[in-house]
């Protein structure tokens, strides 16, 4: 029998030092890493402890419940040397849950409510506007010492009450007494405990926010607030309409009209006046409703909804059969100089095409383009002001911009095809065009069916070319929308969400749910027809 020796590890030679295990570091090395993961854990539990007692004070629970979960959800993900997997998937997993999923689920629920200008906020905030908006100056009012203070960003009001005692209060904070506050030499309160008085520069500089400073008197809406015109004193301001809790109404003092509230979220008369602003509610299909049944905005958006399919459409036929006929005439190489043309041809999809559209703005101008001025001899033609040349100017833009991608991909799969098929379709006597036209091209349109498609749905958004080169216009005076003649919807999306002063996000996001239906059935059939071509 064999008897095995222990082995004894070799010596290190004197003045060495013995070499490190490699499946053991140093225990420096874990102390620091294990620092730098208490810090960085440290730093993360702050900001996030910091952001749920502002939502706590904001009353947003379920934005709250979100960010506990996800703190405690990273707490034991990096606390630990267990879920491996987990530290490299988690922050991915956050990212896509707030840019892509939060926004797709707050956008679907958005089409559903009359979320907009005039309904921004709850019914609380609404009620509290519409009281503010008709204060009028309480007649022999006291007028009160006041020193208009700071703290940060806030602006506030310290006022002296005869008594010597101190009032403070800011916009949306009802007065509150202030302990410890600092008097000048009259008496009069200058400062207070983290807040500190603004100069007469500041002030001047301030205006317009402290003009406009209303400082609640109470948590009551009906009690009024106060207001400061020079800086130096403030005098008691109410509203002459009272909010009834109890009977959820508004009432005018002066002609005794009630206000109701109705579902729309709006505070409205029997005669049909209404209060504004309004609040948030849900208002289930009226958006989708109002699209497709409203005759003011039905015309307009079926007007929009043609001109997409016709540019997408457009967007992707040109440029695909430009992009197939130089790929085939450059496919071999007898060509003299074939890799010149290709690179040629590549120059457009090298520049970004938010920059090529504004540069073929000042291209087309009218007055002073290069195309009118030099390539037409001056002639005055409105490329971007005139509806149909503008449709024109912006498809013209496009194609010039998308048929390097065309070409590139029909390239690429031209190149794929084995050449043992066409060498023997050249063998059983066929000519080059057959070639082309019975095999070439029933081979390439397997390869780029899903790449058209995606095309045809990046075009049916395509919000650059049409913002940079014509802004969506010219715009449709007959409209009651804001609506121009190159508008897509995703522009339509867009002003309906931000342009011009009757923002109206509610039906922008209902908009984007009815585009999200379009291009999705639109795929759908499209990979569907392909996967029966690629099976005859």
């Amino acid at each position: 029998m064999t008897q095995t020796l222990p082995t004894q590890p070799p010596r290190t030679p004197p003045g060495r030092r013995p070499p490190a295990d490699p499946g053991h570091p140093p225990a420096h090395r874990g102390l620091v890493g294990l620092a730098v993961r208490i810090v960085l854990l440290a730093v993360v539990d702050a900001l996030a402890v910091y952001g749920l007692l502002a939502l706590a004070a904001q009353h947003k629970w379920g934005m709250f419940g979100a960010l506990l979960v996800g703190t405690v959800a990273v707490n034991v993900i990096y606390a630990g040397k267990r879920h491996v997997p987990a530290k490299y998937l988690a922050p991915g997993v956050a990212l896509l849950l707030v840019y892509q999923v939060y926004v797709v689920f707050y956008t679907g629920f958005a089409a559903f409510t009359n979320y907009g200008d005039g309904h921004n906020s709850d019914k609380p905030d609404a009620v509290a506007a519409i009281l503010a908006h008709s204060e009028t100056r309480v007649p022999d009012s006291p007028v009160r010492p006041a020193t208009v203070v700071a703290r940060g960003d806030r602006v506030g009001l310290l006022v002296t009450l005869p008594d010597r005692g101190v009032r403070l209060g800011w916009a949306g904070h009802p007065l509150e007494p202030v302990a410890d506050p600092v008097y000048d030499s009259v008496g009069r309160a200058v400062a207070a405990p983290g807040w500190h008085r603004l100069s007469y520069a500041q002030i001047a500089s301030r205006q317009k926010e402290i003009s406009e400073l209303r400082v609640p008197a109470s948590e009551d809406p009906n009690s009024g607030s106060l207001r400061t015109a020079d800086g130096i004193s403030a005098a008691a301001y109410r509203s002459t309409l009272d909010y009834d809790r109890g009977a959820d109404t508004i009432t005018d003092r002066s002609t005794g009209k009630v206000y109701r509230p109705t579902s729309d979220g709006v505070f409205a008369a029997a005669d049909g006046t209404r209060l504004s602003p309004g609040w948030k509610v849900l208002v289930g299909l009226d958006n989708f409703e109002k699209i497709l049944t409203d005759r003011d905005i039905r015309g307009p958006f079926l007007g929009v909804l043609v001109w997409t399919f016709v540019f997408a459409g457009i967007s992707v036929a040109v440029p695909f059969a430009i992009g197939l006929v130089l790929a085939a005439v450059l496919d071999g190489k007898r060509l003299r100089g074939h890799r010149i043309y290709r690179s040629l041809i590549m120059l457009p999809y090298a520049f970004p095409a938010f920059l090529a559209a504004l540069v073929w703005q000042g291209l087309l101008n009218t007055d002073y383009g290069y195309v009118n001025v030099s390539l037409l001899d001056g002639a005055h033609i409105p490329w971007l002001t005139d509806p149909w040349l503008a449709r024109l100017s912006v498809l013209a833009v496009n194609v010039w911009i998308s048929f390097p991608y065309m070409f590139l991909i029909c390239t690429g799969a031209l190149q794929a095809i084995p050449a043992e098929v066409t060498e023997a379709a050249r063998i059983d006597g066929a000519r080059r065009g057959q070639i082309l036209r019975h095999i070439k091209l029933p081979l390439l349109l397997t390869a780029v069916t899903p790449m058209l498609i995606a095309t045809f749905a990046f075009n049916f958004n395509n919000f650059n070319v049409i913002y940079m080169l014509t802004g969506g216009g010219p715009k449709d005076p007959d409209a009651p929308i804001e609506v121009g003649s190159t508008d897509l919807l995703i522009s339509l999306v867009y002003k309906l969400a931000f342009g011009g002063s009757n923002r109206q996000y509610g039906m922008a996001c209902a908009v984007s749910i009815l585009i999200f239906v379009v291009v999705a059935a639109i795929s759908v059939v499209g990979l569907r027809r392909s996967r029966a071509f690629e099976e005859s």
